[in-house]
């Protein structure tokens, strides 16, 4: 249980990746929308070496063991497509799309896990779904408040990802990978298109 709270804790910390860019866009920082795409990838690059390491060169760190499940031993761990999905998020969205979507996968991602069961079940319950929702709803609002039909698509694209696991053959999709791709891709088709 402890290690479960501290990697929603590390979940959490992401959080501190828009704050990064809101600071620094209110302030006039000069951290610019394609600067912190580059910042971005960079991060991601960092964490696809360290995985390279760990997983093929044997790189073992105490915090390893701490922060990734049991099933993420011998592949690539969540942390890893939690950033390739931000990543994926600030270099194809605005930042009105791409923010909520990244704050949904740091904070309600492990919001709605805290009221989940963690049973193995390919739809999570109703009570994860409408958390996962309405956290996601509430984070979308400041940033698609002009367009509360994309609050709601981007809260709807969370549940999704959060609350149906996406099967490929043998591989389960990791979640974060599909949340702020999910809510990214129906928030700009609400914006497009409603």
């Amino acid at each position: 249980m402890a290690d479960e709270l501290k990697r929603r804790l590390v979940h959490a910390s992401g959080s501190g990746l828009v704050a990064l860019y809101l600071l620094a866009n209110y302030f006039d920082f000069g951290l610019t929308w394609a600067r912190f795409g580059v910042l971005m990838v960079v991060l991601s690059l960092g964490v696809i070496g360290l995985e390279f390491l760990r997983l093929r060169v044997g790189l073992e760190w105490v915090l390893y063991d701490k922060l990734t499940r049991e099933y993420e031993q011998d592949q690539f761990a969540g942390y890893g497509y939690y950033m390739l999905s931000m990543t994926v998020a600030v270099l194809v969205f605005p930042p009105e799309i791409a923010l909520p979507a990244m704050l949904m996968l740091a904070l309600g991602d492990p919001i709605s896990g805290a009221v989940s069961d963690d049973s193995l079940q390919f739809i999570k319950g109703p009570k994860v779904l409408v958390t996962m929702f309405v956290v996601s709803a509430i984070i979308a609002a400041p940033f698609l408040y002009e367009t509360p039909l994309a609050v709601v698509a981007a809260a709807v694209g969370a549940t999704v990802a959060d609350g149906i696991k996406l099967r490929i053959g043998d591989y389960i999709v990791d979640d974060n990978l599909t949340i702020p791709i999910y809510a990214g891709v129906l928030a700009w088709l609400a914006l497009e298109f409603l």
